[in-house]
């Protein structure tokens, strides 16, 4: 498992027609606040303020295609213009189970990633992907 230490930051909240929204820094958009949107947005924030990832690297909720499957991914960190790391949020009471790794796997068909994150926000846990093996990691790899 990775340990998290998520940084201490000012999210921008507020309530739109009866709703919590949130400012997304990467998106540069506001956003409906669900459980989910609060664990991937705190993870944002440690990719960002504690493992110094790029903002301008990190996509958030973009469309890909698995088959004739259209799927959203979480979070995918770019480096040298090419897909690096796949994070997929859950909120805090999901399980990370091995229905999330497969989620994760079924994206990295598309995407082949070096890295697979899975979170709950609670719970971190990182694969390294080397010529179709993969290694449980205690850390995030540095950008």
């Amino acid at each position: 498992m990775v340990n998290v230490q998520y940084p201490s930051h000012t999210f921008k909240i507020k309530k739109e027609e009866g709703r919590d929204i949130i400012f997304d820094e990467c998106r540069k958009r506001w956003v409906s606040l669900s459980p989910e949107e609060w664990v991937r947005q705190n993870f944002l924030q440690y990719l960002m303020q504690v493992k110094k990832y790029p903002t301008s690297l990190i996509a958030v909720e973009r469309e890909i295609s698995l088959g004739d499957l259209k799927k959203r991914f979480d979070i995918v960190v770019f480096k040298n213009s090419v897909p690096w790391m796949i994070i997929e949020c859950k909120e805090m009471n999901v399980e990370l189970s091995e229905a999330v790794i497969k989620q994760i796997l079924n994206y990295n068909i598309t995407l082949q990633v070096n890295y697979l994150v899975i979170t709950n926000g609670s719970s971190t846990y990182a694969l390294h992907v080397k010529e179709g093996t993969f290694r449980w990691m205690e850390s995030l790899p540095e950008f």
